[in-house]
């Protein structure tokens, strides 16, 4: 596991963008995983605005997104289809149809989508403030394939900001598993802001354990971690130093 310190949101998400380049122009028929929420927001403007400037291509790229809520159509301004539209598809003229997002209905076929492509190169991650990756909450067993899931009241609550009530918020959604993440051949994980120390501080310093999704995490051979210094200001305070 690799650790890289950043001074701040911005650096983070030039960072995650120019590794995420890198791996386009190494192999131009990569497998992008996808996340959404509002970590990978600067990253994906870092890539529309190297797309406008240099031209990267994305003609061969697949993208297979974590999770989608339930409920929600794709022409839903809070769904993350739209989201995906909106952020970055449509900027980088990325053929659509080499673009997917998880419907609740097809769970398995999902599996076998990302098989059929061969799977993940490069997985970009968030993480919950309880630690949840994607939308696998505590208690989601390390084995989990893509599925329906129930959201956790605080997992509702941090996403309350993007609709009018707490009452809009689904409280259900398909989210790529665990075990399916961890097949990636390469993770980056993104974490931003004070509000993400202590659990960061926890995934690094605890035991891998199922009450705590992200720490399977130490388990994958190649995973990258980019951080503010916000974000790892609790691991400074209590371990005096950022370990790499």
């Amino acid at each position: 596991m690799k650790l890289i310190e950043t001074a701040n949101y911005e650096t983070m998400s030039q960072k995650a963008a120019a590794l995420v380049i890198q791996q386009v122009k190494s192999k131009p028929n990569t497998v992008l995983g996808l996340a959404t929420g509002g970590t990978p927001v600067g990253m994906y403007q870092y890539l529309k605005e190297d797309y406008e400037q240099n031209q990267t291509s994305y003609q061969n790229v697949h993208t297979v997104n974590l999770d989608e809520y339930v409920g929600l159509s794709k022409e839903d301004p809070k769904s993350y289809a739209y989201y995906m539209k909106n952020h970055l598809f449509k900027h980088i003229h990325i053929p659509i149809e080499q673009t997917f997002l998880p419907a609740e209905e097809q769970g398995d076929k999902y599996e076998e989508l990302i098989a059929s492509l061969g799977g993940i190169d490069l997985q970009i991650l968030g993480i919950g403030e309880n630690g949840h990756i994607g939308f696998n909450e505590p208690g989601t067993p390390f084995a989990s394939k893509t599925g329906i899931v129930q959201l956790a009241e605080s997992t509702r609550e941090a996403n309350a900001r993007y609709f009018s009530s707490m009452n809009e918020v689904p409280t259900h959604a398909i989210s790529m598993g665990i075990s399916t993440i961890m097949q990636s051949k390469n993770i980056l994980l993104l974490v931003s802001g004070s509000k993400k120390a202590e659990i960061l501080y926890r995934v690094l310093t605890e035991d891998v354990d199922e009450s705590l999704p992200a720490s399977i995490l130490k388990t994958h051979p190649n995973v990258t971690i980019i951080a503010d210094q916000d974000a790892l200001s609790v691991l400074k305070e209590k371990e005096g130093s950022v370990f790499r």
